[in-house]
């Protein structure tokens, strides 16, 4: 079992910034794939950003440029850095990571809230 716990989210005024986390109860190395996506009061949960355990990082068109996807193996976290708010990223960001070993399994995190307001 794999437990995923997001922080970082908050209020932000356009054009700001902020940093999500999310730690992981085991070694980040023995996940395949660790993502950030998105629950928007329009839409339903949108990906935005991965990064595989090779280092393979995807970025979705509606941030690129803006924000990025990183990990600390260290720390058994991944980070999500969000420059260049808007109004649009409001949201419910979710930490999920797919482990694989003879079966594929998905863990999600409870979800950290973004607001972006002025």
């Amino acid at each position: 079992q794999v437990q995923l716990v997001e922080s970082g989210g908050g209020l932000v005024r356009p054009g700001g910034s902020l940093t999500l986390s999310c730690e992981a109860s085991v070694n980040i190395d023995s996940l395949f794939v660790m993502e950030w996506s998105r629950q928007t009061p329009r839409h339903e949960r949108d990906f935005v950003a991965s990064i595989t355990k090779y280092g393979s990082i995807n970025i979705a068109d509606s941030v690129k440029g803006r924000f990025s996807i990183s990990t600390d193996s260290a720390k058994n976290a991944v980070y999500l850095q969000m420059n260049n708010l808007n109004p649009k990223d409001t949201g419910v960001y979710y930490c999920h990571a797919v482990k694989i070993t003879t079966e594929r399994v998905d863990y999600w995190g409870q979800g950290t809230p973004v607001t972006v307001s002025s």
